[in-house]
């Protein structure tokens, strides 16, 4: 087995470093600095934390993530992915209890990539993945509609439920603020128009500052005062606070052990599935390991410091690429940008209006839901539309925890059952063709079947769900031959449950004095039996190597 080795991909672009790929990385992080903002402060809005915890977790994570990680140009920061498990993280066990999570998922992660697991990531089902994204999207969307209307509840707390929420929504629909839904349709406008007159600069960033200047103008010269902004609701600290390292409490950490499981396997699929997509746009191929030990060292400094979970951004990876970024440099740069604009500028952000970040998450849900790949795919077999279906409703009403744990159980309970229906069973009782067959010796114009004996023939996997289907088929056959040869030639591997059920086969056929033949065993599936001591069972005269020996041997037991 390779050893495992840690290779960041900086120090590799270090070594051929040029002045030409500084500029062009230089820019490139600047822009992404600056798009990154104000995603950086409604995702830390709307995951329940102050705004500055946003910038915070964008500064220190996408450090890291860009210094340690196995992409060259994967830009790490917090996510909407996330803003449904931190909010419900910490209505239930406040900010202490999400510091512990995400140091728990950061752990996890690092094991993930130190034990070599990065590859599994990949096999976790298409289905599942825009099943769970879909219904974030959505329940992103749902939190940003009391601020979208201006919604005023009295001081009653809104629940963290999908049902619940929209009961309230609907009970006090008659509170709605028109200014603050004038004001989120009017960005999501400008936010769309944006790219049909600039490339470069983010829609979301236009968005902020026009309006923020438009409300400012309203409050201080026409007298339009209901509009809230985040000075109104936050207290915002321009500065990177000191390191606090959390009490770890055995009970709370058992209890936070599904969420951080949840952080850690969302943070991994959207960091690996960012940088896959980069990897197909420069040509590159990243160290998924390498990558997943950067993304939770990420998630263990970044909490101490007051910040959110992180992952890689496939947005701000993109924009990254777009803009000319070539190596992890790029990815410094923007935190350093962002580091900037938080000790001279954060000041500022407590102008904008929160109607606005609503109208820049709504776009965010919009660009999440997939809603083409969501319908596309419900034209697929039923399986996939159930998983689907099943993830994408578990998110929405549930939470994420409970939609990827079900979800991942029924992806594999329909794999193994499709597995399944491809292994066939057929029995062969007179005589076998020998051009069919690549086992048999070729100047045989065909190989008969002696009266007494009957072939079986497995094609496929072995393994727990196939085994009673073969038991069942010879019970229901009923017949009594002196010999029965298994040629297993077409399967590749055999599972424990596998190995009992033919041990019990021959047990049984030992009773009826019937002699059980196995035929064509390959070396990994004969390893195996050999290991668990089925051969003393069966006798090793009677495992032959091809048909014809197998039937050769069955002539001298009937002869007997």
């Amino acid at each position: 087995m390779k050893a495992f080795e840690f290779k960041p991909k900086l120090f590799l672009a270090l070594k051929n470093y040029s002045k030409e790929l500084f500029m062009a990385d230089l820019m490139a992080g600047i822009i992404v600095g600056i798009v990154a903002l104000p995603l950086a402060i409604a995702f830390g809005i709307a995951s329940g934390v102050s705004p500055e915890k946003g910038i915070i977790t964008a500064i220190i994570a996408g450090f890291i993530i860009s210094m340690m990680g196995g992409s060259k140009v994967q830009i790490g920061g917090p996510t909407g992915a996330f803003i449904v498990i931190v909010y419900g993280i910490i209505q239930q066990y406040g900010e202490a209890g999400l510091i512990v999570a995400t140091l728990m998922a950061g752990v996890l992660l690092i094991l993930l990539g130190v034990f070599k697991l990065g590859a599994i990531i990949k096999f976790i089902p298409y289905p599942i993945i825009v099943g769970f994204t879909s219904g974030i999207a959505v329940t992103i969307f749902t939190t940003q509609i009391a601020d979208i209307f201006g919604l005023s509840f009295g001081g009653e707390k809104i629940p963290g439920d999908f049902i619940g929420k929209w009961i309230m929504y609907f009970n006090h629909f008659d509170t709605i603020n028109w200014w603050n839904t004038i004001i989120s349709i009017a960005s999501i406008i400008i936010i769309a128009m944006t790219p049909k007159f600039s490339k470069k600069i983010p829609g979301s960033l236009i968005a902020i500052i026009a309006i923020t200047l438009l409300v400012y103008v309203l409050k201080t010269y026409v007298g339009v005062d209901s509009i809230d902004t985040i000075g109104d609701r936050f207290s915002i600290k321009a500065q990177l606070p000191g390191a606090e390292v959390p009490t770890l409490n055995w009970e709370a950490m058992k209890g936070l052990l599904p969420a951080a499981i949840t952080i850690a396997v969302l943070g991994a699929i959207e960091s690996l599935l960012s940088a896959t997509v980069a990897d197909g746009v420069i040509g590159d191929k990243h160290d998924s390991n390498t990558e997943l030990i950067a993304q939770g060292t990420a998630n263990i400094i970044t909490p101490l410091f007051g910040g959110i979970p992180a992952t890689g951004a496939i947005a701000r990876t993109m924009t990254n690429i777009n803009n000319g970024g070539k190596t992890p440099v790029a990815g410094l740069i923007h935190a350093v940008v962002l580091f900037l604009i938080l000790l001279f500028l954060m000041p500022l952000a407590q102008y904008i209006p929160m109607a606005c970040l609503a109208g820049v998450l709504v776009v965010v849900s919009y660009n999440m839901s997939e809603w083409r790949t969501f319908r596309a795919l419900l034209k697929n077999p039923k399986s996939d539309i159930t998983v689907l279906l099943i993830t994408f409703f578990l998110t929405v009403i549930f939470d994420l925890t409970v939609a990827i744990e079900v979800g991942l159980v029924i992806a594999c309970l329909l794999f193994m059952r499709r597995v399944a229906e491809t292994t066939e069973i057929s029995v062969i009782t007179d005589e076998i063709n020998p051009n069919e067959e690549l086992d048999i010796a070729v100047n045989e114009e065909s190989l008969m079947v002696p009266k007494g004996v009957e072939v079986y023939e497995i094609n496929g996997p072995y393994f727990f769900g196939i085994a009673n289907k073969f038991e069942e088929q010879m019970v229901q056959l009923g017949d009594r031959p002196k010999v029965r040869i298994i040629r297993m030639r077409k399967v590749p591997f055999i599972d424990s449950t596998g190995i009992h059920n033919l041990t019990n086969l021959c047990k049984m056929s030992k009773k009826e004095r019937i002699t059980i033949v196995l035929s064509g065993v390959n070396e990994k599936v004969h390893h195996v039996l050999e290991k668990s001591g089925f051969y003393e069972l069966l006798g090793e005269e009677n495992i032959c190597e091809n048909i014809n020996v197998a039937i050769d041997r069955a002539n001298q037991i009937i002869q007997k």
